[in-house]
């Protein structure tokens, strides 16, 4: 009620021990007047600093940590059109998030990795794997830091990695595909997954190709619509979600009007398990 006093009980009831916690006792018994003063004494020495004395103690991490070079078709592209390079990590982050806590991660076609440290950040383990054995060793080679990060050359238009993994992503990848070889693409993909898996698939809008470069006119030789990448992957697929992207931005608006499309299939149907 109102105007009474009321008893602190205690954290733990009296017949139950509470289990020694050295970090809470260290809270509980710090002279908070001391806390208080050496919190202040910190303040006043960063305060009494010059705004180049900041400076050069901020950085002093960054000058001294290892510069990273580039795969061949990062450096080019930052050489012939900087500003693509934003396209291609966004397309990566918006991966890293959708799988974010997976366990075990594939990605198919890695290509020189510009991306791969964005989704290492947040799944266990990501292992990649590209056709070409010249992306895996330079990917092995330049991105030997990461620790959750395995390699292997495969081409999935002919085998797949002998484990089941907890989601699968491709980036930019299906649209070089033959449209012969696409089935057994397929195949070797959901070998790969296990039956809960999720497929994410990125690649570019077949109504974009106005806009396509001539190298890109070339390669691209198996583009699709949302309504055709709809249907290839409900072919495997009880659900998949489709999505827009033009630049950095991910969206469901018009899908004409979508630079690039993504698919996130899950639950395998049960003639392709």
């Amino acid at each position: 009620m109102f105007g009474m006093s009321h008893r602190i009980q205690p954290a733990f009831p009296r017949n139950i021990r509470a289990p020694l916690n050295l970090k809470w006792i260290k809270y509980f018994f710090d002279d908070p007047i001391e806390l208080f003063k050496k919190g202040v004494e910190k303040m006043e020495e960063e305060n009494s600093l010059t705004t180049e004395e900041r400076y050069h103690l901020a950085m002093k991490s960054y000058f001294e940590a290892n510069e990273l070079s580039l795969g061949p078709w990062a450096s080019r592209t930052f050489f012939d059109d900087p500003k693509h390079i934003s396209f291609r990590l966004a397309r990566y982050k918006f991966c890293s998030k959708m799988l974010e806590g997976k366990k075990n991660v594939l990605e198919i076609g890695c290509g020189d990795g510009l991306g791969i440290p964005i989704v290492a950040q947040t799944v266990e383990h990501l292992h990649c794997v590209d056709w070409d054995m010249r992306n895996i060793e330079g990917c092995a080679r330049r991105l030997n830091w990461l620790k959750n990060v395995t390699y292997e050359c495969v081409d999935f238009n002919k085998s797949h990695v002998q484990t089941r993994v907890d989601a699968v992503y491709s980036i930019d990848l299906i649209e070089h595909l033959e449209l012969t070889s696409e089935s057994k693409f397929m195949e070797n993909v959901l070998k790969s997954l296990n039956v809960h898996g999720i497929l994410i698939t990125g690649t570019p809008n077949i109504s974009a190709i106005q806009y396509a470069s001539k190298a890109s006119s070339i390669h691209h030789i198996n583009l699709k619509s949302q309504k055709t990448l709809r249907e290839l992957m409900d072919r495997y697929f009880w659900n998949t979600f489709i999505f827009g992207m033009n630049d950095e931005v991910v969206h469901t608006g018009f899908s004409e009007m979508c630079h690039y499309i993504w698919s996130i299939s899950v639950g395998i149907r049960p003639d392709h398990v």
